[in-house]
């Protein structure tokens, strides 16, 4: 199966889509721009929702659900986040079909709709309709709601999980008394995110605010992290939005304060979304197919038999069934491939394919002695062990390869990150990839230039890393801060 995958060193692009395919996450469908996600890809969001649903949910946060279609006059009444969504929305305009005279199914003109409806390529419109109903006193607040949803962005040039035109992910949003609480809990989620993004899937991101050109449409100030893929292109990881009053006051949601005045609530809103299995990829995979952090993979381990007879497969997997039954004990997520049906060479290579953490290998001499054999998926290292050894290696092996994946991503984004003065040399590295932390004076003007000239944006403007007085890279105007550029996804 890894035969069939392009180097990275050749052509990356088709590298990811071959690990996509042959990994048997996703394929394109009848929908021109949509995917379909496969099993192992959707076990893979799964295993992403479960772990990010429960810090949500301990942070105080609780899921509910919203329509998929929202009123057109909805998004008139916040213009800047119409003017941000306006080219990607679909509309729906009907709601019948009908047969004409030849047979063929046509649109039903009798059965127009009064209001055209969106697809919801987001939910800011349709939920601040709702709050208003929900919120009338400063005892109604914090509303802390999250939904895991489907979006529909009507794309142009689309890629499996990096940019389709629907897509699944969660999107919070937020009422507040104060914009104190609401930028508290805009910052709260981003280093959520940070931590999600790190600790389960092994990724290093840096956190920052988006320049007010790459802002989201209706915000005041958006926060995002940003991380880089192995072929020096940035990917924006997940975001998070200060809206202030902006959305309460299109859809007039207003409180009774604590002083008995009405006042209008703040707010935030938030989203990861499934761009982060392209993430995975393009972070941690290697020319053999896909690596799996082992917090995230669907199943961690794999048993497979080697056997020549009835009576040696039936002993072996005897055993092995053992050995699972102790590893699902400890909470470690296990896949029996005891299939009759391909050879054991033909399964190691899938697995390998697939990213699969640690795979183990029995034969009737290892069962003889007692021993297995053992493989980490991103270092191909191979041992014999002591059947007793098992769930004390197993589980040393996948703490050690989590940290080791985060470890080696963020050495790479350390070798890629520089500093630079020089707008001839900014060009160069820009060029090359990589993170680029260069001044700026701080005008749309000079942004958009640099974009024009160099296809460079800024991803974001760090907020661990402290200011520093110089000048702009490109005009020479005073600037009191680095940035982040770099060319993206």
């Amino acid at each position: 199966m890894s035969k069939n995958i392009t180097k990275r060193a050749e052509n990356f692009s088709k590298w990811y889509n071959d690990i996509i395919v042959h990994a048997d996450l996703a394929e394109n469908s009848g929908v021109r721009g949509c995917m379909v996600i496969k099993p192992y890809g959707f076990a893979i969001w799964e295993e992403m929702k479960k772990v990010l649903d429960q810090m949500f949910k301990e942070s105080g946060h609780v899921n509910a659900y919203f329509p998929i279609f929202i009123p057109k006059s909805f998004f008139s009444k916040e213009a800047s986040h119409v003017d941000g969504f306006a080219k990607e929305c679909a509309v729906v305009t009907h709601y019948r079909l009908k047969n004409d005279a030849d047979g063929r199914i046509v649109v039903d003109e009798n059965a127009k709709l009064e209001e055209e409806l969106i697809v919801r390529p987001t939910s800011e419109t349709i939920i601040w309709d709702t709050y208003k109903k929900w919120i009338k006193s400063y005892r109604d607040l914090p509303l802390l709601i999250n939904q895991w949803a489907n979006v529909v962005r009507w794309e142009m040039r689309t890629r499996l999980f990096l940019r389709t035109s629907e897509f699944l992910w969660q999107e919070g949003h937020t009422a507040h008394e104060t914009d104190k609480e609401a930028i508290e809990e805009t910052k709260k989620i981003l280093f959520i995110y940070k931590d999600f993004i790190e600790g389960t899937l092994g990724i290093p991101v840096i956190e920052g605010l988006k320049s007010d050109r790459e802002k989201f449409a209706g915000a005041i100030d958006t926060y995002c992290v940003e991380a880089l893929m192995q072929d020096g292109k940035a990917l924006q990881a997940g975001t998070s939005h200060f809206l202030g009053q902006n959305f309460a006051k299109a859809f007039d949601v207003k409180f009774a304060n604590r002083s008995g005045k009405l006042d209008y609530v703040w707010a935030s809103s938030w989203g990861v979304s499934t761009r982060l299995i392209g993430a995975l990829v393009m972070t941690h995979s290697d020319d053999r197919g896909l690596i799996l952090p082992p917090k995230l993979a669907p199943y961690q381990v794999v048993l497979i038999p080697i056997y020549h007879s009835q009576e040696e497969y039936d002993a072996i997997v005897h055993k092995m069934n053992i050995i699972s039954k102790e590893l699902r004990a400890l909470g470690i997520r296990v896949k029996e491939d005891f299939r009759d049906t391909y050879k054991p060479g033909w399964k190691f290579s899938e697995y390998e394919v697939k990213g699969v953490p640690v795979r183990i290998a029995m034969g009737p001499r290892d069962l003889a002695n007692q021993t297995i054999e053992i493989v980490r998926r991103d270092n191909l290292e191979k041992q014999n062990i002591n059947i007793a050894d098992v769930n004390s290696v197993v589980m040393k092996m996948i703490d050690e390869m989590q940290t080791s994946l985060f470890l080696q991503a963020k050495s790479f984004q350390e070798k890629n990150t520089f500093i630079i003065d020089n707008f001839d040399d900014f060009k160069k590295k820009i060029n090359l990839g990589g993170f680029v932390l260069a001044h700026w004076d701080g005008t749309s003007q000079t942004e958009d230039k640099i974009k024009k000239l160099t296809k460079a944006t800024i991803r974001c403007i760090p907020i661990s890393i402290k200011s520093e007085k110089g000048k702009c890279i490109l005009t020479g105007n005073p600037s009191n801060q680095r940035v982040i550029f770099a060319k993206s996804y």
